[in-house]
């Protein structure tokens, strides 16, 4: 009989198999001929990557939740396991015990003003044009993502990994089959973009899929293992 794990491992390679490239979502991506776009970013930082996107650009009612972050230019956003993404020092054994015994998700939202690639010097940055209908629902997307409390307010969590950020709990659970990357993916899928969420457990992979409907605008240094700030 197979362990849990390899019955795990199993299943993500069957689905890797059976899980046929997606296209692009009609009417969302790509922009119509003479549309204005809108740009958003996708930072790869070794074991996650983040989704960053113009404070201006996002429409408020999609996603009200950026208030907390008035005087930002750049929103990065990220999902992941609430132990292990909140760990200063993420280990092994918080990596397994997020794959297969999550506790619970969170949301991590920073803001910033310099350019992402600038803000970023070490990660592998990605720039995807969106449509003004495909950006809105890339916010509705992270807007659902938000877990709230009884009175409906999101629920912070306490400061996040940089200078201004904070963690916030979220909808989901996280596992070996749906991590911080397919969270992403499901985002910019949301958004109309030609992205398989199923294929995108590591970043690497997510990154290599966002460069078919995007361009790279920097190349990462960072580890697979480590974080870039």
């Amino acid at each position: 009989m197979p362990t849990r794990i390899e019955a795990l491992l199993l299943a993500l390679f069957a689905l890797t198999l059976v899980s046929g490239c997606l296209g692009p979502v009609a009417d969302l991506y790509p922009a119509r001929p003479g549309e204005p776009v809108r740009t958003v970013y996708l930072a790869g930082h070794g074991w996650h990557a983040g989704l960053i996107i113009a404070r201006a650009d996002i429409p408020d009612l999609a996603w009200p939740e950026p208030r907390d972050f008035p005087e930002s230019r750049w929103l990065e956003i990220g999902w992941g396991d609430r132990t292990f993404y909140r760990s200063p020092e993420p280990t092994l054994a918080l990596a397994l015990k997020a794959a297969f015994a999550s506790e619970g998700s969170v949301l991590h939202v920073a803001g910033f003003d310099p350019l992402p690639a600038d803000y970023f010097p070490r990660s592998e940055v990605v720039a995807i044009e969106l449509s003004p209908r495909g950006l809105e629902a890339l916010a509705r997307f992270i807007h659902a993502s938000y877990a709230r409390d009884a009175a409906g307010r999101p629920v912070a969590l306490g400061p996040g990994l940089y200078p201004l950020s904070g963690f916030y709990a979220a909808t989901g659970r996280y596992h070996l089959l749906n991590t911080c990357n397919n969270w992403t993916a499901a985002a910019l899928r949301a958004a109309g973009c030609p992205i398989t969420p199923a294929y995108a457990v590591t970043a690497g992979n997510l990154l290599l899929q966002a460069e078919t409907c995007g361009r790279l605008v920097q190349r990462g240094s960072v580890s697979p293992a480590g974080r870039s700030r």
